[in-house]
């Protein structure tokens, strides 16, 4: 019969050793054991932050079948394979297009333009490739932190509110924007535009967020169309 021990995945334990720094091993030690890294794995996304993703819409539903979705800062690609799922690109029934900097490994159903998406010219190149406008706008993304809690909020904060404008620049009539700040929410500024721009705006935090995360998601949906 097994043992208790047994019916329990066990916990792995990385040693620092001379050549890893202790950062370094708390880091692979909350890789290793993070339920939702493994899921990813066996799953096949690129990384555990789908499941962020897909947990929101279950819940909110905000990747409609056939839809025009635009994923800013998409690599590894985790938010673009969800979003390529759930409105049918890969069978030709919705358009994602995932935007980044950096290279990103193709993916099914999803077109990648590699371009900095501050770029002025950036919304019209998206709105040409797609023919018209977008209808969900996702930004997962977050500046390397400094470990300096007022700084690395002043930095993703600046980045959620570069992302809206994009977001305004790019949503057809009706369409929703989803995007990455910290706890204590979205600043006065990127609130009250949002406020002016969308009928709804709401924080979510997905379980699959880590518990010591400080990472909040701002949901703004009904675009009321550009001014």
């Amino acid at each position: 019969m097994p043992s208790d021990r047994s019916k329990h995945r066990l916990k792995v334990q990385v040693k620092a050793g001379k050549t890893r720094s202790l950062s370094s091993k708390l880091w692979l030690d909350r890789q290793l054991n993070d339920p939702y890294v493994n899921r990813a794995r066996r799953e096949g996304y690129r990384s555990r932050a789908a499941f962020k993703l897909i947990e929101i819409d279950d819940k909110h539903h905000i990747l409609k079948p056939s839809a025009r979705v635009v994923d800013l800062g998409a690599a590894p690609g985790g938010w673009s394979q969800v979003a390529a799922e759930r409105v049918g690109a890969a069978d030709g029934k919705g358009r994602v297009v995932a935007i980044d900097v950096l290279e990103m490994g193709a993916i099914p159903g999803v077109e990648f333009l590699q371009l900095d998406f501050h770029d002025a010219a950036a919304p019209d190149r998206l709105k040409a490739l797609i023919g018209g406008e977008a209808d969900l706008v996702l930004s997962d993304m977050a500046p390397n932190t400094t470990g300096h809690r007022q700084t690395d909020h002043l930095r993703i904060m600046a980045l959620a509110e570069l992302a809206a404008e994009f977001a305004c620049a790019v949503l057809a009539p009706h369409g929703a924007f989803l995007c990455k700040v910290l706890q204590g929410g979205a600043g006065p500024t990127l609130l009250a535009q949002l406020k002016r721009d969308f009928a709804v705006v709401k924080h979510v935090k997905p379980a699959s967020s880590r518990a010591d995360s400080a990472e909040l998601y701002l949901l703004a949906t009904g675009f009321r169309g550009r001014r």
